[in-house]
C-alpha cells in the first residue's frame, strides 16, 4: 500500500502487509511501514491459524485505506490447489 504525498517534495509513505507461516505451525502477520527511500519499521504478530492472520491483515488494510493509502500490489489471492 502506498500513501500519496501530502506536501510537495515529500516522499510517499508505504505499508507492506505479509502473512508468513512459521516453523511451529503458526502464522505471522508482518507489517513494514515507513517513508519511501528510508528505513522502515517492522512488526510481527503471531496467530495460531491462517484464518485469524488473514482477518487481521484485512482489518489493517481497511484501516489504512481509510487513512488515504491505496493498494498498489496484491499477490497470492485464491487457492493454488
Amino acid at each position: 500500500m502506498q500513501q500519496l504525498p501530502t506536501e510537495a517534495g515529500r516522499a510517499p509513505r508505504f505499508l507492506h502487509l505479509l502473512i508468513q507461516e512459521d516453523l511451529l505451525d503458526g502464522w505471522n502477520l508482518i507489517k513494514e511501514s515507513g517513508q519511501q527511500g528510508a528505513s522502515g519499521r517492522l512488526t510481527r504478530t503471531h496467530f495460531d491459524d491462517m484464518a485469524s492472520a488473514t482477518e487481521a491483515l484485512l482489518v489493517e488494510r481497511d484501516k489504512q485505506l481509510k487513512r488515504g493509502y491505496r493498494v498498489v500490489f496484491v499477490e497470492g489471492q485464491g487457492n493454488a490447489s
